[in-house]
């Protein structure tokens, strides 16, 4: 029996996995809509590669639905679970190309800023900020994405990079510091003079 995706919004990513393990194709559709933007986005960053990312996130995403009829509920979060699945198979596919210390400058990100100025303004710092990333090693690369970008917690970093919670801190101060160098002599470029 499915359930209409209105009434399966407010459930948890557990209660879904448990559905859809059910045959509820309502359940794979509301946690697709939440979850596949997220692990795009992650994978786009890692990769710098929009089509590459698309490949990454849709294996995840197969990869998560097959472990649908073993999902324990109240273990890992589905969302940990799949960011650090979507983080293995970009740094597989990074060290495949031989990329897994640097990465190629990828396409400027979408912007909604209402005026060109904003966006040439913001699409330079994201830019910036891409080109930056990809010249961190990968487990510094991922780490900020995972904690600056789409704000996980240390527990959950912790989990996707499989690394202890007290171990997280490094990789991110290290990647930080290192973006903050990088990006220093380019204050007045990207408009933080004004």
């Amino acid at each position: 029996m499915e359930t209409l995706d209105a009434d399966l919004d407010p459930l948890s990513d557990d209660a879904l996995m448990v559905l859809f393990a059910k045959g509820d194709a309502g359940a794979a559709r509301v946690l697709t809509a939440r979850l596949l933007p997220r692990v795009l986005s992650h994978a786009a960053r890692v990769l710098g590669d929009r089509v590459e990312a698309e490949d990454v996130a849709q294996e995840a995403m197969l990869r998560l639905w097959r472990a649908a009829a073993d999902w324990q509920p109240g273990g890992a979060k589905p969302s940990t679970w799949l960011y650090r699945v979507t983080a293995n198979l970009a740094v597989d596919r990074l060290r495949k190309s031989g990329r897994a210390v640097g990465l190629d400058d990828g396409p400027e990100p979408e912007d909604d800023a209402p005026g060109p100025e904003d966006r040439l303004q913001r699409a330079g710092r994201m830019a910036a900020l891409d080109a930056a990333l990809a010249r961190l090693p990968e487990r510094q690369r991922q780490a900020v994405v995972l904690r600056h970008v789409e704000g996980l917690s240390n527990p959950e970093i912790s989990e996707v990079l499989g690394i202890g919670v007290e171990a997280v801190e490094s990789p991110t101060a290290r990647g930080k510091r290192a973006l903050a160098k990088r990006l220093a002599g380019q204050k007045e470029a990207l408009g933080y003079d004004r």
